[in-house]
């Protein structure tokens, strides 16, 4: 019997380790009209989020009367970071004015502000362990 139980134990360990090394990140944007949709980029490195590598994931997501909400599940434990902006006029691009200034309301996990430009790693970057909910202001 207690070979039995050892055994059950040994086979369910790597499972539950598994579990406890995959997280899951929800996004919930608050946006201020109901139309068009947010487009989102999700980076696991700080090089990645500075433009010299490739997001974890993309992602479109309709804009509905209550904002948009969206989830990225069984993703390893670890730094992230996530930009956005909510493509209001449906035309897959962040609109810019003549001087580069965005048109378009956008953020960035945390919540976090940039200073003349993309706020950076460490001011968005959060680590995932788990699951994790970010309620992000579109502005």
């Amino acid at each position: 019997m207690k070979t039995l139980i050892a055994a059950a134990l040994l086979l369910a360990a790597p499972a539950a380790a598994y579990a406890q090394d995959s997280g899951r990140i929800t996004f919930e944007f608050a946006t201020a009209r109901a139309e068009g949709a947010v487009m989102l980029a999700l980076f696991d490195s700080a090089d990645a989020y500075a433009g010299r590598g490739a997001p974890v994931a993309n992602r479109m997501v309709p804009v509905g009367a209550d904002g948009a909400s969206v989830t990225f599940e069984d993703l390893p434990a670890g730094d992230y970071a996530m930009r956005a902006f909510h493509d209001v006029n449906g035309d897959g691009q962040m609109n810019t004015n003549p001087f580069g200034m965005p048109t378009e309301p956008y953020a960035f996990s945390n919540n976090a502000v940039g200073n003349m430009g993309p706020a950076s790693w460490d001011r968005a970057s959060f680590r995932v362990d788990g699951a994790v909910t970010q309620v992000i202001e579109l502005k």
